[in-house]
């Protein structure tokens, strides 16, 4: 049966500076476990703690500028490029440019704080 979502639920997120998460699919707004759709909203400067996801998580850049660290690759994602970052592979997002960054993130399955393992700061 289709439902019609109308708004986002607002996520607490992680990281040096307030970012904006906008849940519109997923474990919160729609009590969706497969899959997670959200709207990212990153300020210039902003970075967070690297994790180690058991999700698949699908990364596309709307606006600006997102750097995605990996154990193997550093990737600087402008407007229209994406990246799919695979559970289990350790990673680090940033948006270190001017007027920071906006983009939508999709996990397989859903996002959760139990299963993302982000990395503890001492």
């Amino acid at each position: 049966m289709s439902r019609f979502i109308d708004c986002p639920s607002i996520i607490k997120a992680e990281g040096n500076k307030p970012k904006i998460i906008e849940e519109y699919v997923g474990r919160v707004n729609t009590q969706t476990e497969d899959i997670s759709i959200a709207r990212m909203k990153s300020p210039e400067g902003w970075i967070e703690p690297g994790q180690t996801p058991e999700f698949e998580e699908f990364t596309l850049v709307v606006r600006g500028k997102l750097n995605v660290k990996t154990n193997e690759a550093n990737y600087s994602l402008k407007e229209g490029q994406a990246v799919l970052i695979r559970g289990g592979e350790w990673v680090q997002y940033s948006s270190p440019g001017p007027g920071g960054a906006e983009y939508i993130s999709v996990c397989l399955p859903a996002f959760s704080p139990v299963t993302v393992h982000r990395d503890i700061i001492k």
